[in-house]
């Protein structure tokens, strides 16, 4: 018998692979292409959709040439992308009617702050407070369907990285597009939708669950389009919203390689990496650790409400399942890295990080808080800004590298922490992926500062796997969970050695540094 072989299109903000797996989940090749950004103005970030099409074909012809593997040959392909990344096209043409608008963006920043300054978010916002001083003393009340919405709305707000937002600029800013989508001849979709467009023929206009839990333009709580996100931007408007499928499952199928090749599987990147890891579990955490840091959760088959202002998501929904997530993301990880290297040059490449690190017994005293554009969860601070503290005259460039690292881990913990209170579940063990994961210092010391064993995948792209096993399994060539579990390979577990009094004093010392580092600007 002939083996069968899993496409999988991973197509992030500055580049796509191309990668095929085999039966036993390995890969046999991955090829690769950027995605070149494009910035009209200061804040605004854009792609042309065309191009990212093109570089996905590219790519995927390239991966099946060097293999010599046919398209017959090929089970199932499966998608995964970038989340909230959005654009509009004309049904009839196929053409977008303007560039898509990364999750980046920012130019729509003046509009959400007036419609989260509007009366009826300002209520909202009151209402949800107010329940949720009081839910804080009862575990009941935050677990009801009610309350969980009430919590959401007590500091929910609309942001420019929103698919709404980007619409809406769209309509406002681009000649005729109103009018087209006044006659419904205009399309909306996030990349993964254009992709499946393009690649059916125009065939299926369909996302999956998990993407569209990211646009800000549905309600996961009562999964539908949400009334509440859309009106204040005026949508639909007469756009055509595409249809929403389970995450593995089918989504046509495609003929531009030659041969017929059926996609079984649309997914948003972080919620691939979190299968991908095996988090199938309630309460299991993976995280993904690039050039930010993006930590979710698996909560089980209910919505989770955050009082630690963690994002709420849609994981993925298979055989009529939903399962749910919440995220916390931190926004500089291996970017502080890259601080050090390209700012400061006190590195030349930032696999130095790791050997300087190792070379100093501790930091000395010194934290480094990279709160480069301020702190996100559950900081949730726009005014904090990078400080080192504990300077003294004896400190090293090594203790600085090794506290830079440190501070990836120690905001990780900060998240976590957050996810165990709005949980109620004790995190025992954590998954890294992504290529920052590579430090065998930083994950040691996350093992530490956790007090939990810290797994690496062999597989550290772990969004690319994820998508392969969700295709795979409505190709029927592995079952869900099992198959999963047993194919994933671990390439090492970091297990923790620090004493009790040592992580708490440490712990402490962030602490107190982050609170120096808030409300600067």
């Amino acid at each position: 018998m002939e083996e069968k072989y899993i496409l999988v299109n991973d197509v992030g903000t500055t580049g796509t692979r191309a990668v095929i797996f085999d039966s036993r989940a390995r890969v046999v090749h991955e090829s690769y292409a950027e995605i070149p950004q494009i910035f009209p103005r200061p804040g605004w970030t854009e792609q042309d959709p065309l191009v990212i099409y093109e570089r996905c074909l590219e790519v995927t012809r390239e991966a099946l040439r060097e293999t010599g593997i046919p398209p017959s040959r090929i089970a199932a392909m499966g998608i995964a992308t970038q989340r909230a990344t959005s654009l509009l096209w004309d049904r009839h043409s196929g053409e977008p009617v303007y560039n898509a608008i990364t999750w980046q963006d920012t130019r729509m920043s003046d509009a959400c702050e007036r419609i989260n300054r509007s009366p009826m978010f300002r209520a909202l916002h009151v209402l949800g407070n107010i329940y949720q001083r009081i839910a804080v003393a009862s575990e009941g009340l935050r677990r009801n369907r009610l309350g969980k919405l009430l919590i959401t709305a007590a500091h929910f707000t609309v942001t420019p990285a929103q698919s709404s937002a980007h619409a809406r600029w769209i309509l406002d800013n681009v000649e005729g597009a109103a009018a087209k989508a006044a006659s419904g001849d205009l399309l909306f979709g996030t990349v993964d939708t254009w992709l499946v467009w393009k690649y059916t023929g125009g065939k299926v206009h369909a996302t999956d669950y998990s993407n569209v839990s990211a646009t800000g333009m549905y309600d996961p709580f009562g999964m539908r389009w949400s009334p509440l996100l859309l009106k204040p931007f005026g949508l639909p408007g007469g756009l055509v919203l595409p249809e929403i499928r389970e995450t593995s499952g089918d989504f046509g199928v495609t003929e531009v390689l030659g041969e017929p090749v059926p996609i079984r599987s649309v997914v948003a990147d972080q919620q691939a990496a979190l299968f991908g890891e095996a988090c199938f579990e309630p309460g299991s955490v993976k995280c993904t650790n690039g050039t930010g840091s993006f930590i979710d959760m698996n909560t089980g088959e209910e919505p989770m409400a955050s009082i630690h202002k963690l994002t709420p998501l849609i994981a993925w929904k298979i055989g009529g399942r939903t399962t749910y997530m919440i995220e916390g993301i931190i926004s500089s990880a291996g970017s502080s890295v890259q601080w050090l290297r390209d700012n400061l040059q006190v590195i030349r490449e930032a696999s130095e990080s790791e050997e300087l690190a190792r070379s100093c017994s501790d930091c000395g005293g010194v934290y480094v808080v990279p709160a480069f554009t301020g702190l996100t969860a559950p900081y949730w601070d726009p005014y904090a800004r990078g400080t080192v503290i504990g300077l003294t005259r004896a400190t090293t460039r090594e203790q600085v590298v090794r506290a830079t690292l440190e501070s990836i881990a120690y905001q990780c913990r900060d998240v976590i922490e957050a996810m165990e209170k709005d949980s109620g579940i004790k995190v025992r063990g954590l998954k890294a992926d992504g290529g920052a994961s590579r430090n065998d210092f930083l994950l040691q010391f996350l093992a530490d500062i956790l007090d939990v064993e810290v797994e690496r995948p062999e597989m550290l792209e772990a969004t690319a796997v994820g998508a392969a096993y969700l295709a795979g399994m409505a190709a029927g060539i592995w079952r869900y969970p099992d198959d999963i579990i047993s194919t994933r390979k671990v390439e090492r577990i970091f297990r923790p050695s620090m004493d009790p009094r040592t992580r708490q004093e440490l712990y402490a010392g962030w602490k107190r540094a982050v609170e120096r580092a808030r409300h600067w600007a």
